[in-house]
């Protein structure tokens, strides 16, 4: 048998039940202290108890780490107080050593496995949440980026997520405005897919297919005889990162920009696809002819598929908005999952699409949102949407509608950082040019296809 189908990793018991004592002490503790006080749904006291969630969870790596950022950026998952604090915990976790790093590779690639790579860098370039990233060359030379999932990750995962709903256990019980439960249902699902390899690796070969023709925006290929379901196997795509060049000239930022939105908009009015993880840290300017022209995606782990219906919500809603169009709003929410909606809960909705829309409604050059800073943009509509709902409420999220939201915000983020002035509006109509959902569809078999992703 080889040695990457020798799974003797997934979901092991004493792992998962180690790893929840481990979390379990100290995001319990803080549980306790929320329901005891039951302040959680309260404006007197959050900020003391955010910040004790805060110090507990930042003494733990891993995936509760990468959840809790997640969290602190999907608008109304958490009272603002807790999102401000989990937004400034860092995921970087301490990268394995080379003698452990040699037993991975073996395991994965065999005892022979240092034959099969030219040169490969004993200190890794990258350390994060779920695995760490070497330079390593090809037989041949190329340049290659490979990720190395950490031991045990599977049932990290399983115990972490048991944290996360016990988090929202509590919020339901003290604040109800909003129906938490696909929040936690979408994030598990994804944070799952993330420990899955090769499905990153087809994730990879998916993009490449959907921006072959955007010169803005590289993909790395995939080197599927270097990967399995813990190593991941890339080009190496040398890049700077973004916020190198936030003082850049404005033609300089602008390009970027929109390399950025090409990269995020093409690919979901197209193919229905989006990269939930807008992050910093996963893209990376290159340069030609000494200048930056484009940008390097450099991770494909978040990555969510949507059925084209879905896509089809979002251009109805976008075109409802402009045209002042009631019926085709509703339907739009309606397809997104949205249930039993009266016209109070449409009118709360509403605040949020034309925050999210505003800059694609606006036929000039522009910023993304005025003197906001990126880590606040959307909190302040999210915070006014969920006083609203406390009100007019309950409403239940539909689980799709949690990482488009998320990707959104994160998207705006970057366009604040590089301080942007752009058409939006001309961009976005650009993006849904010749759209139908029946060509989306179309498009989107035949790149799943291609990738060798199942429908």
């Amino acid at each position: 048998m080889p040695p990457s189908d020798r799974d003797l990793e997934r979901n092991r018991f004493a792992a998962r039940a180690s790893r929840y004592a481990r979390v379990g002490v100290n995001v319990g503790g803080v549980a306790a202290r929320i329901a005891g006080s039951q302040l959680l749904g309260r404006a007197t006291g959050r900020a003391d108890r955010a910040a004790d969630l805060r110090a507990a969870l930042g003494g733990l790596k891993g995936p509760i780490m990468k959840v809790a950022q997640l969290l602190a950026t999907i608008p109304d998952a958490l009272p603002p107080e807790y999102a401000e604090e989990l937004s400034q915990l860092q995921s970087d976790a301490p990268p394995m050593g080379y003698a452990f790093v040699k037993r991975r590779m073996a395991a994965e690639l065999g005892p022979d496995w240092q034959a099969k790579f030219g040169s490969f860098e004993k200190e890794p370039a990258a350390a994060a949440s779920l695995g760490q990233v070497h330079r390593a060359t090809s037989r041949g030379g190329e340049l290659l980026a490979v990720k190395l999932q950490y031991p045990d990750m599977a049932s990290a995962v399983e115990a972490d997520l048991a944290q996360l709903s016990l988090l929202f256990d509590l919020r339901r019980r003290f604040d109800s405005a909003i129906d938490t439960s696909e929040i936690v249902e979408e994030i598990g699902a994804r944070i799952r897919e993330e420990l899955d390899y090769r499905r990153e690796a087809k994730h990879a070969a998916l993009y490449g297919v959907m921006l072959a023709d955007t010169s803005e925006v590289r993909v790395p290929g995939v080197w599927n005889e270097l990967s399995t379901g813990r190593l991941l196997t890339l080009n190496w795509l040398e890049g700077r990162r973004l916020l190198v060049h936030k003082e850049a000239p404005l033609e300089i930022r602008n390009r970027l920009a929109v390399a950025m939105f090409k990269a995020w908009w093409r690919p979901f009015s197209r193919h229905g696809v989006i990269h939930g993880d807008p992050h910093l840290g996963n893209y990376a300017a290159f340069d030609e002819g000494g200048e930056p022209q484009g940008v390097n995606l450099l991770d494909y782990g978040c990555i969510r598929i949507f059925p084209p219906a879905f896509v089809g919500g979002v251009v109805d809603l976008y075109e409802g908005l402009r045209d002042g169009d009631d019926a085709r709003v509703v339907h739009a929410y309606e397809t997104w999952g949205f249930r039993g909606l009266k016209r109070e809960l449409i009118d709360v909705l509403n605040i949020w699409a034309r925050f999210i829309y505003g800059p694609l409604l606006d036929d000039r050059v522009r910023t993304i949102a005025d003197g906001v800073s990126p880590g606040a943009y959307g909190r302040a509509e999210a915070f006014r949407v969920h006083q609203e709902l406390k009100r007019k409420g309950p409403i239940r999220i539909p689980r799709e509608f949690v990482f488009m939201d998320r990707a959104a915000i994160g998207l705006g983020g970057v366009f604040l950082h590089l301080k942007a002035e752009l058409n939006f509006r001309h961009l976005f109509e650009e993006a849904i040019a010749d759209f139908t959902v029946e060509r989306v569809e179309a498009r989107q078999a035949e790149a799943m296809a291609e990738a060798g992703l199942a429908p």
